[in-house]
């Protein structure tokens, strides 16, 4: 089946996430943080705890660069590192100015020609616009955990995201380099189309690197995905 929209994943799947903010960490507090990769890593290791209290009902939504910010002190604390209030807000900026990786502005366009597209992330809207306008990206809308007023994997995310699109989910494809979040796509109806971002956790990654499922594309690059999309 040919979807007729195409929702994506960014942190990761379009995104090199790890790389950005490890550069503005670096940029942001130098000396004191030994391990700009490291640091990134502590601080992405917050986000599922961070949006799981508000799945779970504990808190009420707030957006992705409210828990940002929250699990960036929550980071700073344990690695005993001191960051003035400018140097806190810099640091969570970056999660708005993420690098794309090489291929996606060109595929994404070459998909867009075909379908309309837009994100279906957990980032807010503002770090969607602000990830865009850093790369080039364009979108034909931006939906997601904002627009659902809650976290993926939860199903809302992509049921509401369709109908945003004014198409039912069988009819939208989820493409994500994340196995569980096709999953969890696919038990909400959506069509699933995989591809691996090998060194989205750095050299050592050991997870994604294949698909776990029979997704309706499983492809092992972007750009051959893309045409399996646009035909």
């Amino acid at each position: 089946m040919t979807p007729r929209a195409c929702l994506f994943d960014v942190f990761g799947t379009l995104t090199d996430w790890r790389s950005g903010i490890a550069k503005a960490v670096e940029d942001v507090l130098g000396w004191r943080v030994a391990d700009p990769h490291r640091f990134a890593d502590l601080w992405r290791a917050e986000y599922q705890p961070g949006m799981e209290r508000v799945r779970a009902g504990g808190r009420d939504y707030a957006s992705l660069d409210v828990l940002h910010l929250e699990n960036l002190d929550r980071v700073l604390e344990a690695e005993h590192v001191v960051a003035e209030e400018q140097e806190r807000h810099a640091l969570n900026a970056a999660w708005s100015a993420l690098p794309a990786w090489p291929d996606t502005g060109d595929v994404l366009a070459q998909i867009r020609r075909a379908v309309p597209c837009a994100p279906c992330s957990n980032g807010s809207i503002a770090m969607m616009i602000g990830i865009a306008r850093a790369n080039g990206l364009v979108w034909d809308a931006i939906l997601g955990a904002e627009l659902a007023r809650n976290y993926k994997p939860q199903p809302e995310v992509y049921r509401a995201s369709a109908a945003a699109l004014g198409l039912e989910p069988g009819e939208v494809m989820m493409v994500a380099a994340h196995n569980d979040d096709l999953a969890a796509a696919r038990e909400a109806g959506l069509m699933t189309g995989f591809f691996p971002r090998p060194t989205e956790h750095g050299p050592g990654q050991t997870r994604d690197l294949e698909p776990t499922d029979d997704w309706d594309i499983a492809e092992p690059d972007l750009a051959t995905l893309a045409s399996r999309i646009s035909g």
